[in-house]
């Protein structure tokens, strides 16, 4: 299923959804798919005058691809300007993924900062894609494209702080406005940023992930190129803690995102 159909069948109903094997990675369903589809069970219990502000991520088991899943939702206060939001992943009884959100309304005030330019990188045009090769990358990246710009490439023992590119729905993809949940998996798509440091493949996963939205989001269509950069902050004992921006493809600033990364090797 295309990610436009799986985000309809949790519309349609979030207590019953199946993700096919052709968004797996490793024993799991893609972590991005599986935040993008809870947040939308969570998107349809707030209004809509409240935008996402921030998602916290944590992946508390691997989903099995071709098993049922329950997006489950609670509403765990509506404030005056706020709601907070708790939505969970259940598959075979057991929770796999637990995100809480917050919802808020816009309001007048006086501090107004800009945020900091994006940075240079290459044009996609000059940038190596990273292809699809069933066996070796994830199954889901057949749904995803991705120019590499930044840092070395996994497993190279080549890797630096920094890694990044460009980012985008592949495939036969509708034309509609970019939203919080495409961004979801456009930012999870990248391979952790450790991974470069490595000279052999060692499996590796996010642990949690935090991710907020500038808003109100700019006019992207959800086939236009976001620009993304991930930036090593520590990493010792099998953890990594990594800052990553994704930009528009005017430069704007779109999400900001934190993951704590394990790396099994």
């Amino acid at each position: 299923m295309q990610f436009s159909e799986l985000v309809e069948a949790v519309r349609n109903n979030p207590l019953d959804v199946t993700i096919g094997e052709d968004w797996g990675q490793g024993r799991a369903s893609f972590g991005g798919l599986m935040a993008a589809l809870q947040y939308e069970a969570m998107r349809a219990r707030v209004s809509s005058e409240r935008a996402l502000r921030s998602l916290a991520v944590t992946f508390v088991g691997p989903a099995e691809p071709g098993v049922p899943i329950r997006f489950e939702v609670d509403v765990l206060r509506e404030g005056k300007a706020v709601s907070q939001v708790l939505g969970r992943a259940v598959q075979n009884g057991q929770v796999v993924t637990l995100v809480q959100g917050s919802f808020g309304a816009s309001s007048e005030s006086v501090v107004s900062v800009e945020a900091l330019p994006a940075p240079e990188m290459k044009t996609v045009d000059e940038c190596p894609l990273l292809p699809y090769i069933k066996g070796i990358t994830p199954e889901f990246m057949r749904h995803l494209s991705m120019g590499w710009a930044v840092g070395a490439l996994p497993f190279t023992g080549k890797g630096t702080r920094e890694m990044g590119g460009w980012v985008r729905l592949a495939g036969e993809v509708k034309d509609e406005a970019l939203t919080e949940t495409h961004l979801l998996a456009l930012v999870d798509a990248w391979p952790p940023a450790l991974l470069p440091l490595l000279s052999k493949p060692v499996a590796g996963s996010t642990l949690t992930w935090t991710i907020e939205f500038v808003q109100p989001l700019p006019a992207v269509s959800t086939r236009e190129w976001c620009k993304y950069l991930a930036v090593i902050e520590h990493a010792r004992d099998g953890y990594g803690h990594v800052a990553a921006n994704l930009w528009g493809p005017g430069g704007e600033l779109i999400a900001i995102s934190r993951q704590t990364v394990t790396v099994f090797g």
